[in-house]
């Protein structure tokens, strides 16, 4: 079955460039090039290091010398952009009341950008639509209360999908678990009924004949229609009842989903002709259960953390090539044959991405806040973005 990947977003991009959730492709790799093979000891240079993100754990998306992110501060959530040679904040503008949890306040999901518009949306569900240069307002409004969803226990945590001429958003609603809104009005395209949203960000992949939207529900693993949103195909088995959290893996003619609390990883295989509706499991395995953080799919490994252990797994079959402690507990994304993890505690290394077995280039650890190292980190324009609560990082990896 061919392969289609589609290009999720229509800003004219480089290499240099992060417009949005896990990268330009949605799947946590960077294109760049020249990119340090080991870092001195205590770490690549710092170029810069900013406050005033305020509370949250939302990531980045770089392009056209801004950085784009969101926080909280004094009972507002904020979408705000950064130059990103200087660090300094270019404009910030409200999008949604306060969301406070015990293990940590603010937004969770990353705007995403294209063309000169930026969109986010908040913990609360406020989405909006934004000038990018400016961060004018050009529309928003509450996704959750329109359409009668409810805002999972640990906030809304989506990133918005752009697709074409509209963006796709997860209210939630008996009757509107997914959305499609026309991206330069913010005007309903469809609805489609179904699940409680949980806290993963949606992918888009051309599947045979058909355009298919790929979602991890409160329930289910799930694909749809981008056309009209009809349902296609429903698998329950990867889900648990707490949090489905990790975004879903294609590549030619398969999906991969993964979630925690003791659940697991499939691979399901996708019916490609007119219809598109049949998704047939090639294997669940408990041997990769991705908890907050996403895989990351190079060659035909996948590597990600399997709850606390980092894990080299073959996409195919599921059968895995190796377990390391690592950082511990982390995220992972990827550059130029190398695997950048990042634990929780603040500890930052440098991995070879090779199934032959684990090997650490490299490591440095930052003191860190009260709450976990959670935001997923970015690598753009040859420098590596990390965030702690209301600190930014930029590193020289280049």
């Amino acid at each position: 079955m061919r392969l289609t990947v589609l290009l999720l977003c229509t800003l004219p991009l480089c290499a240099a460039d992060w417009p949005q959730w896990r990268g330009i492709q949605r799947d946590g790799t960077s294109p760049e090039t020249g990119l340090l093979k080991a870092w001195p000891e205590g770490g690549p240079k710092l170029a810069w290091k900013a406050t005033g993100l305020g509370e949250g754990y939302s990531s980045f998306s770089v392009a056209g010398g801004r950085l784009f992110t969101q926080g909280q501060r004094d009972g507002v959530q904020y979408v705000m952009a950064f130059d990103v040679n200087t660090g300094r904040k270019l404009w910030e503008t409200a999008n949604g009341r306060a969301y406070e949890e015990r293990r940590g306040n603010g937004p969770r999901g990353t705007p995403t950008l294209d063309g000169e518009r930026v969109y986010a949306l908040a913990a609360d569900g406020s989405l909006a639509s934004l000038e990018a240069a400016t961060g004018r307002k050009l529309w928003g409004f509450n996704i959750v209360t329109r359409y009668a969803g409810e805002v999972p226990h640990w906030g809304i945590s989506e990133s918005p999908l752009i697709d074409g001429a509209r963006v796709i958003v997860q209210p939630g609603g008996s009757g509107a678990s997914i959305v499609a809104l026309d991206k330069m009005s913010g005007k309903e395209v469809w609805k489609s009924p179904g699940d409680g949203a949980a806290y993963s960000s949606a992918i888009v992949a051309q599947v045979g004949g058909v355009k298919q939207l790929f979602h991890f529900t409160s329930t289910a693993a799930v694909g749809v229609r981008a056309d009209n949103g009809e349902p296609l195909w429903r698998y329950a088995q990867v889900s648990n009842r707490t949090a489905n959290i990790a975004t879903p893996i294609y590549r030619n003619g398969h999906v991969f989903y993964s979630s925690d609390y003791g659940t697991g990883a499939a691979l399901l295989r996708l019916d490609g002709d007119a219809a598109g509706k049949s998704a047939q499991e090639v294997y669940f395995t408990r041997e990769m259960r991705n908890h907050y953080s996403s895989s990351v799919l190079v060659g035909e490994h996948l590597y990600g953390f399997s709850s606390t252990v980092l894990t080299a797994m073959k996409f195919n079959d599921g059968a895995v090539a190796w377990r390391n402690r690592s950082v511990g507990k982390g995220t992972v994304i990827y550059a130029e044959g190398m695997l950048y993890c990042q634990g929780e505690n603040g500890t930052i290394a440098l991995v070879k991405a090779t199934p032959a077995g684990y090997e650490e280039v490299s490591r440095f650890t930052l003191a860190i806040g009260g709450y976990p190292l959670w935001t997923l980190p970015v690598i753009a324009d040859g420098h590596l973005y990390v965030r702690d609560q209301d600190t930014l990082y930029r590193f020289r990896i280049r």
